[in-house]
């Protein structure tokens, strides 16, 4: 450690961020196992033990809340994951640099909008009342679609909201991974007859396969986290039935008007943390099993 002593200071300021936010935090996790009082703290507060993860797993919205968290984070992991790999792949092929950079460019610069302009860009996009999708609609013959307070079209437009704003930002790492792959490996095959695809499918992919496998182990840590403030401004009363996830049921639970049942609220936010290890554990294992390296 002496011997790397500034390369351990340069590292200095996230440590602290992590020991500060990360784990220190963690002993309000009692909360959890505690009807939780202010005037009391955290030492004096009565002990309940497991009664507040069998309330929430008997309560009716119980299914409901973590069906709709788990068919959104299934739709970002089927259809999200694979985009940033497939559009650093095409932009990896580009030989025109001045091309390359202004798509990278184009696609980069939505993740710099916050979700409050975005939930504004869409409300204006797909409101009945002037909207431009149901203005184009209509003018084409059709009717007014209530895109905003629909059902069926909440988990698409959340899908497609997250799509927009992250692929072209998840391209940076596996640009830099695609980077480092030698270029003689591309020139040996193709004086060997390999088609372009045949050089991606046999030298690309298993150029980069340890970095996917990582970055999918890791997303399995945060598999369950959907996004609250995407889910939080786009949620309304018509579609909430199926817009409820566990991060805003926390929130309402904890701090929503009927809210401050602070230990309730603690005990479901952990439940849903220890789902991500578990997930993270089984896929490292899967991982090792299928012959690759995991993380663990």
């Amino acid at each position: 450690m002496y011997k790397n002593r500034w390369l351990y200071f340069l590292a200095m300021p996230g440590i602290i961020y992590f020991i500060m936010f990360r784990f220190v935090p963690m002993w309000g996790l009692t909360m959890a196992f505690q009807n939780f009082n202010s005037a009391l703290g955290f030492l004096d507060s009565p002990w309940v033990g497991f009664q507040h993860f069998i309330d929430f797993f008997t309560h009716p919205n119980f299914y409901r809340v973590f069906r709709n968290t788990f068919l959104i984070a299934l739709y970002n992991l089927v259809f999200f994951f694979p985009l940033p790999i497939i559009l650093a792949l095409m932009l990896n092929s580009v030989r025109l640099s001045a091309y390359k950079r202004t798509v990278q460019t184009i696609t980069f610069l939505p993740n710099f909008l916050s979700w409050v302009v975005i939930a504004s860009i869409t409300h204006i996009m797909l409101t009945v009342e002037g909207g431009v999708i149901n203005d184009l609609i209509v003018s084409l013959g059709g009717s007014e679609i209530p895109f905003l307070t629909s059902q069926s079209w909440f988990r698409p437009i959340i899908l497609l909201q997250t799509v927009w704003r992250d692929t072209g930002w998840g391209t940076i790492i596996f640009l830099a991974a695609l980077s480092n792959v030698d270029p003689e490996l591309y020139d040996a095959a193709h004086v060997d007859g390999a088609n372009a695809w045949q050089r991606m499918w046999n030298i690309t992919l298993p150029s980069i396969s340890t970095v996917i496998v990582t970055l999918l182990i890791l997303r399995m840590g945060t598999f369950l986290d959907t996004g609250f403030t995407q889910i939080f401004l786009m949620i309304n009363s018509l579609n909430r039935p199926v817009g409820e996830v566990i991060d805003t049921y926390v929130y309402h639970v904890a701090l929503g008007p009927q809210g401050g049942r602070f230990s309730y609220a603690t005990a479901v936010g952990l439940f849903k943390s220890v789902i991500g290890v578990v997930l993270v554990l089984v896929s490292d294992r899967l991982a090792k099993k299928a012959g690759g390296t995991g993380i663990l």
